[in-house]
């Protein structure tokens, strides 16, 4: 565990991915099974603890520290595995010495929701503060030390010369502490059997188009649907869906694990079902109606007849045992169409090609394409192969220009990791009337991003100066500040008070030079709704 501790204490205060990547590279080599194993899972949040909540760290420290001290320390570092680490009080009896990443990673496994009180407060005595920072860190999963799954893969790969597609694709086939994975890399024993497993795949990503010009004889285009990129996968007898990032999400859609029965690895876009699309019934509802699926553990018979989902197909990977993924695209994609009439219509229809003259006849296309459920359009080259990550080049996405709206600051809380110190989160509202006139500022959305490192620190000054009450780790500012927010579509949500509620905001530009009042009014938003 102390070799853990300083492997994060390290990371933390190391910006250059570079850097990263060596020192991750360097404990991997160094580090004995399986702690090396455990150690890559909790960098790649592969590692749950249930009975371990960031409540439960509080709760510890209120009962070992004046809770006005903690609230205090909490709210100025704005971390509890930090402020926790550094303020838990020196243990009164002889303890035993710092226990190896293993043994935490067996007793955490043991603690329930009664015994994690009396259990991990033994475990942090045993460990000086930075011990207890990655400890924290590890049980309750909220890493957030900059460090990405994909670069954890990729330093693995550093470490032992292997390629970085190839440790994806074992990876997901296996469960931590990973020993087939390190027996192949690290002692060159056979690569771990993926064929009869369910295992995700990489996913082949593309480039932003900007300001690229295609000839449209060399690419086909087709929509990029506003959805969730997901692979489903049938092999050994089961079938599981992954979200882009490789995480299982089957249990959230079991009418799909139960819609695929023909041993394949298919990509394609996970929506729902919704009332209309270019006025035909059943077609792809917008992603407000998905979101109300995304992340449930059980979905009830009521959700799944009201919200029924399916996939878009995009293109096949393999197909009853045949890998297609070195083939051009449009043998792919003849491949594919020639496979989904054996699946249920139900479940999967294609992602139908646009049709175009030429390039401007195409981006006139795009340009109305304002309908639910459409993002923009994806340009792939016709003969480019299916490989993982993004290789420049073969596929493009042209997302649709981005909607504007004029917004006030209304909020402001700390961000995390590197951001800790900073009032980085910001709620922003507009008016449900005229200003001049009472009205009041209704939220609409928040953001983390779209601003650079001095502009982060200019807002931070203006919230810490204009601040007018407190909710917790909260500011309410005062009503002075305008942001252009810039987002992808509107919907209607019950959830916020303003009833609608925005797609990817972020903030576009930071209005230091208009006036609160001259901000967008609700009814503005609202015309941008197309549910």
């Amino acid at each position: 565990m102390e070799e853990f501790a300083v492997l994060v204490d390290a990371l933390v205060y190391t910006r250059s991915r570079n850097r990263k990547l060596q020192l991750i590279a360097d404990y991997l080599r160094e580090t004995p099974d399986p702690d090396r194993g455990w150690a890559l899972a909790a960098l790649t949040g592969e590692l749950d603890f249930p009975a371990v909540k960031s409540s439960t760290v509080r709760n510890l420290m209120q009962e070992r520290v004046d809770p006005v001290l903690w609230t205090l320390s909490r709210d100025f570092v704005g971390d509890t595995a930090e402020t926790a680490s550094l303020l838990w009080p020196d243990p009164e009896i002889d303890v035993a010495p710092p226990p190896s990443l293993s043994e935490v990673v067996d007793l955490l496994g043991m603690m329930t929701r009664v015994s994690v009180m009396s259990e991990l407060p033994k475990l942090l005595d045993r460990l000086d503060a930075n011990g207890r920072y990655a400890l924290i860190k590890l049980a309750t999963g909220g890493m957030r030390i900059g460090v990405s799954s994909r670069i954890a893969k990729t330093a693995f790969a550093q470490a032992f010369d292997v390629a970085v597609e190839e440790v994806e694709e074992y990876w997901h086939g296996l469960a931590p502490p990973y020993a087939e994975l390190f027996a192949w890399a690290a002692d060159g024993a056979a690569p771990p059997d993926t064929e009869n497993r369910p295992t995700f795949r990489p996913f082949m990503l593309a480039h932003p188009l900007e300001d690229t010009i295609v000839d449209l004889k060399d690419y086909a285009a087709e929509w990029k649907w506003d959805g969730i990129r997901v692979q489903l996968v049938h092999a050994g007898g089961e079938t599981r869906l992954y979200s882009r990032s490789g995480d299982d999400i089957s249990h959230t859609f079991p009418e799909l694990v139960e819609a695929l029965d023909i041993p394949a690895v298919l990509d394609g876009e996970l929506l729902v079902r919704g009332a209309h699309q270019g006025g035909e019934a059943g077609g792809a509802a917008s992603f407000n109606a998905l979101q109300q699926r995304l992340g449930r553990k059980n979905v009830s018979k009521k959700m799944l007849a009201e919200l029924p989902a399916f996939v878009r197909l995009y293109d096949a990977l393999i197909i009853e045992g045949t890998d297609l993924r070195e083939l051009e695209w449009h043998r792919r994609r003849a491949q594919l169409e020639q496979f989904h009439p054996r699946l249920p219509e139900t479940h999967f229809d294609l992602s139908q090609l646009v049709e175009a003259r030429d390039f401007n006849h195409l981006a006139e296309i795009r340009e109305g394409a304002r309908d639910d459920a459409i993002e923009g359009l994806m340009l792939k080259h016709r003969t480019s192969p299916y490989v993982a990550g993004r290789k420049t080049g073969l596929w493009y996405k042209w997302k649709r220009d981005p909607l504007l709206i004029d917004c006030v600051l209304m909020y402001a809380q700390r961000g995390s990791g590197k951001r800790s110190s900073f009032y980085s989160d910001y709620t922003f509202g507009c008016w449900n009337g005229d200003p001049d006139a009472g009205a009041e500022l209704l939220p609409v959305g928040k953001a983390y991003s779209g601003f650079t490192d001095d502009e982060l620190k200019k807002l931070d000054r203006h919230v810490r100066q204009n601040t007018v009450n407190r909710f917790g780790p909260v500011r309410e500012t005062d009503k002075s500040l305008v942001f252009e927010v810039a987002f992808d579509s509107a919907h209607v949500s019950k959830r916020h008070k303003s009833g609608l509620a925005m797609r990817f905001p972020r903030i576009h530009r930071i209005r230091w030079d208009k006036p609160a009042h001259e901000a967008d009014r609700i009814d503005a938003l609202r015309a941008l709704v197309r549910d």
